[in-house]
């Protein structure tokens, strides 16, 4: 067994052919470049590691990722936004074409781009507390991370169009039903069942999981570049509106938006 941390809001654990990744920025676990880097960076590592034959995504704390931290945002110009997005969002494409399959432990919230993140696992274990949450249209701005061509992937067109028009809050029972996570836990036992689902993968032979991987998900990767490329420009259109100004702004006060199409 080998464990380390990398960098300080990255955990990594290798046992038995599992890696599990873990985020250490508790409670909330809030996303942005500097830590989907670091995911990526661990992925490729993993990827070349042939002791690695799957990988458990999971996070300290509260929630899976409650999306971006908007009040560490709020004072960047809109163009400082608008470089950090398009970074990310390289590191994001790397992310999906990571090679082992990963088992998401998603308790309490998986929200925007930590949305994002949950989906670009292969499998996703949910608990009654989690909350899956596309809440990009009531924060004024398009959705991001490929979740334009994830999310209609795992649950069809009409539902992903409801969670994004709506930013419906989807709970783990409606989630597995739905087919947005795969199974339902106890809280205390998420990433336990995490991790039993990746040593189940891992104790098939390696090379075929891999083949078989890369053919259910061929040219997904290219799609979710193609896609964020669109994404990005979306939101950085409505990022400059009034409307997302108020978007913000309400989201930090609890309310609802107050929105006038401008």
């Amino acid at each position: 067994m080998t464990s380390a941390a990398i960098g300080p809001d990255l955990g990594v654990e290798l046992a038995d052919h599992v890696a599990t990744v873990e985020i250490r920025r508790p409670p909330n676990n809030f996303f942005d470049y500097e830590l989907i880097h670091e995911i990526a960076n661990v992925y490729e590592r993993l990827d070349a590691d042939p002791g690695c034959r799957a990988i458990v995504l999971c996070s300290e704390g509260r929630h899976f990722c409650a999306g971006a931290d908007f009040s560490a945002r709020e004072k960047w110009s809109r163009e400082r936004l608008d470089r950090q997005a398009s970074r990310l969002y390289v590191e994001a494409v790397r992310v999906f074409s990571c090679t082992r399959p990963v088992v998401a432990a998603v308790q309490g919230a998986a929200v925007g781009g930590g949305l994002g993140l949950a989906l670009s696992a292969d499998f996703r274990i949910a608990c009654e507390e989690s909350r899956f949450v596309a809440n990009f249209a009531r924060l004024g701005i398009h959705q991001g991370f490929g979740l334009s061509v994830t999310l209609p992937r795992l649950i069809g067109r009409s539902r992903a169009a409801l969670m994004l028009y709506t930013g419906r809050r989807i709970k783990g029972v409606e989630a597995v039903g739905m087919g947005l996570a795969d199974e339902l836990a106890d809280l205390a036992e998420v990433r336990g069942r995490a991790l039993d689902l990746a040593t189940e993968i891992a104790r098939s032979a390696p090379l075929a999981v891999r083949s078989i991987r890369a053919t259910l998900r061929r040219g997904l990767a290219d799609a979710v570049r193609e896609a964020t490329d669109h994404e990005l420009a979306e939101q950085s259109r409505l990022r400059r509106t009034a409307d997302h100004e108020e978007g913000v702004k309400a989201t930090a006060e609890r309310r609802l938006g107050d929105f006038k199409g401008r």
